[in-house]
């Protein structure tokens, strides 16, 4: 297990200096009392809406401080960032302010909304390089690019600077709690690579140990969890992508033993719940968060025993959202809450067929969504892609017994992951 030394860790003083630094620069969010959410779940949440940042995510804190501790004769040189999107565009907007050029790394994957607008932050100063299909694979690029060139690596989150411009979001926090003489039971952020969370705990177990600081991943890349659990960071094998911001295989090594000193609890939310929670904010509340910056709510719901009648805090990390990817969404969170699904069934290849499906296996409040078909000459049956989608989830029993007795040997693409991937 690794050793945590004092000199790694973070204290208050290093987020103070932080604040100092970046109180003429950097908006001071504000610390919002949610009604929709305190009555839903029973106890009195706040939102620290990072989101209204001047790049809409808190990225541009760790990133202009870093930038700015840098020595001028240094970043006049350039400065180099590997980002899935918000350090990117916190690296873009700084380097911007300051006149310095910046070469930015991001994803192959990486929504096309964040890349425009790290171009748009950026203006000439910054030239972006698309690498790999994982925030890794361009951080690595990133790294040799540096290397070869002599340039100035300004890390997303495994770096102490980095870490004490992200704290100074806990100094707000704990400032406007103390002025409303209020008492913070618990503190929910997400974790990606892990800057976020150290810099919150650490400034936070300061000033109120009594607060529970609870860290979220999502469930398809809970490295932060994986480290906790082997006593170190560990490679996973592979994540889901969907939560960009806070999809990363390894989570840093400086990241991790601040976590490890100062969290209190790590915790992951299933992608298709946190589409969910996105939905609700922006139906319900008008707020339009990314995938990463809905994970402190999603979280609440595992968690809604423990919280009853507290004072919660929720960070809304970032609010770069790509519209396009909306659709995507509703769907991830319809089948998560199980209203749609996606089945093969082999079709008699005669009229009425269809007909005979829906007047004989659908409910009468279930929809046909998708219809495929191919008729398959000299055949007798063929396959067909049919996507339903469910009045009340409670019908899924009697649709999978009426199925089964239509076609036996149906399948069930929520069973079989690249079918489901490959045809719909």
């Amino acid at each position: 297990m690794d050793v945590i030394t004092k000199k790694e860790l973070l204290k208050k003083k290093d987020i103070e200096e932080a604040y100092e630094v970046l109180r003429p620069i950097i908006k001071r969010t504000p610390l919002q009392y949610d009604t929709y959410l305190s009555k839903k779940y029973q106890c009195h949440v706040y939102l620290k809406r990072e989101d209204l940042q001047a790049v809409r995510s808190f990225k541009i804190r760790g990133a202009y401080y870093a930038i700015s501790q840098t020595p001028p004769a240094v970043r006049q040189k350039g400065v180099v960032c590997a980002s899935a999107g918000n350090h990117a565009q916190g690296v873009a907007w700084t380097c911007h302010q300051m006149k310095i050029p910046a070469v930015v790394f991001m994803p192959t994957t990486t929504p096309q909304q964040k890349v425009a607008q790290v171009r748009f932050f950026g203006g000439s100063e910054t030239t972006i390089k698309l690498v790999g299909d994982t925030f890794d694979a361009s951080a690595q690029a990133a790294t040799d690019f540096c290397q070869k060139n002599g340039l100035t690596f300004i890390a997303p989150f495994n770096d102490k600077r980095t870490i004490a411009g992200q704290g100074t979001i806990a100094y707000e926090i704990f400032d406007d709690a103390c002025a409303h003489n209020m008492k913070v039971d618990y503190l929910f952020a997400a974790v990606g690579g892990g800057g976020l969370i150290s810099g919150l705990a650490a400034y936070t177990k300061d000033v109120s140990p009594q607060t529970q600081v609870v860290g979220v991943e999502p469930t398809g890349a809970a490295s932060m969890a994986e480290a906790f659990k082997c006593g170190h960071p560990v490679t996973l094998a592979k994540v889901d992508k969907f939560v960009d911001g806070a999809a990363v295989k390894t989570v840093g090594t400086l990241t991790y033993r601040n976590a490890k000193e100062y969290v209190d609890k790590m915790v992951n939310v299933a992608e298709g719940h946190v589409c969910t929670t996105l939905l609700d904010l922006y139906s319900k509340e008008a707020i339009i968060a990314e995938p990463a910056g809905a994970l402190s709510v999603a979280a609440l719901e595992d968690q809604r025993a423990e919280i009853v009648g507290k004072t919660v805090v929720c960070v809304i990390s970032g609010g770069n959202n790509d519209i396009d990817r909306m659709q995507e969404i509703k769907e991830r969170s319809l089948i998560y809450e199980g209203y749609q699904h996606y089945f093969i069934v082999n079709f008699p290849q005669r009229p009425g067929a269809l007909r005979e499906v829906v007047d004989d296996v659908l409910n009468k409040d279930d929809d046909i969504t998708k219809f495929e078909y191919t008729k398959k000459v000299n055949r007798g049956k063929g396959p067909v892609l049919i996507g339903i989608r469910l009045g009340s989830k409670n019908n899924i029993e009697q649709l999978r017994t009426k199925l089964g007795e239509f076609d036996p040997h149906y399948i069930d693409l929520k069973e079989n992951q690249m079918l489901y991937e490959m045809m719909v």
